[in-house]
């Protein structure tokens, strides 16, 4: 029984869907043939390599749960169905979140140039700390995942045990005492990672505007001051993206039971548009990536040329 706009809206998310996939499967694809071939792997490109396969995952597992849900709701009431999905969902929705914040502290520690000595000391062990910062992120999102489907299966089975109307008010008692937690740990740790993320962007803009100010006095380094000017738009686009990520993060816990509203699709479309944008300014920002993309793009086109 799906409308005219249900079509409409599976159609949209779709194309966004194919479009976010396809651009960090060959951000995934560009990384792990460079890891074949260099039989090496510096901190960054663990980083980026975590981050498309998560973000790839991600989209997939969403797209289903949109499409299940828009054009055959009735599926999310057979168990497990709804707790496995939810539950994988929210595994690769807070490690896309946390390896972004991992990345965006990387770049922190990496670029910026302070002389405090903790941050003398971070800069001389950050590649020994990528490895843990991923895995703390992966073992964060598998716990809020177990939690998710716990929450889930009380509440579906709640919904099963209650056949009466009497019991409606009861139930959504019920369910705002199972999701409470679940809103809380997920809402705290949406948090932990826009603060990691503002934090350092702000470190590293701070850092790069004292060099770059240092630098205008001196006209024969035009090109090094350019590269730090499209390392400071750079960052602020993902800033500014991340917050409208964490914004519709946020929003869609408020809205998480009004399916109808216009506003959740309007959060839903935003939040397919993240893993798209930030891996297309992650791409454009790496000259090998772009160079391959754009040969990629290039001989797309021949071929179509050809065909006609």
């Amino acid at each position: 029984n799906a409308t005219s706009r249900d079509v409409m809206a599976i159609v949209i998310i779709s194309l966004q869907t194919f479009a976010g996939m396809w651009i960090n499967a060959f951000m995934a694809s560009v990384l792990g043939i460079a890891w074949l071939q260099k039989k090496s792997f510096n901190s960054n490109e663990k980083i980026l390599l975590s981050l498309g396969c998560c973000r790839f995952c991600y989209l997939g597992i969403t797209w289903v749960y949109s499409f299940l849900s828009l054009l055959y709701p009735q599926c999310l009431y057979v168990h497990p169905i709804p707790q496995i999905l939810s539950a994988i969902q929210s595994f690769f929705n807070f490690s896309n979140l946390w390896v972004s914040a991992c990345l965006c502290v990387f770049y922190c520690i990496k670029i910026a140039n302070f002389r405090h000595i903790f941050f003398i000391y971070l800069k001389g062990k950050i590649d020994r700390i990528v490895p843990w910062l991923l895995l703390g992120s992966v073992f964060f999102s598998l716990v809020i995942s177990i939690v998710v489907y716990n929450i889930i299966d009380e509440a579906h089975s709640d919904n099963l045990n209650s056949t009466g109307r009497e019991n409606f008010w009861k139930l959504n008692i019920k369910r705002d005492e199972h999701f409470f937690p679940l809103y809380f740990l997920s809402g705290f740790g949406f948090a932990i990672a826009f603060m990691a993320v503002i934090f350092s962007a702000l470190l590293l803009l701070f850092s790069l505007w004292r060099h770059k100010s240092k630098m205008q006095t001196n006209s024969g380094k035009n090109l090094s001051m350019d590269a730090h000017v499209k390392a400071m738009k750079s960052i602020l686009s993902f800033s500014f993206i991340y917050s409208i990520n964490f914004a519709c993060l946020i929003l869609t816990m408020i809205y998480a039971t009004k399916k109808a509203n216009p506003v959740v699709f309007l959060i839903l479309v935003l939040q397919y548009a993240f893993p798209f944008v930030h891996s297309l300014i992650l791409i454009f920002s790496n000259h090998k990536m772009e160079k391959t993309l754009r040969r990629t793009l290039s001989c797309g086109k021949c071929k179509v040329c050809m065909r006609q």
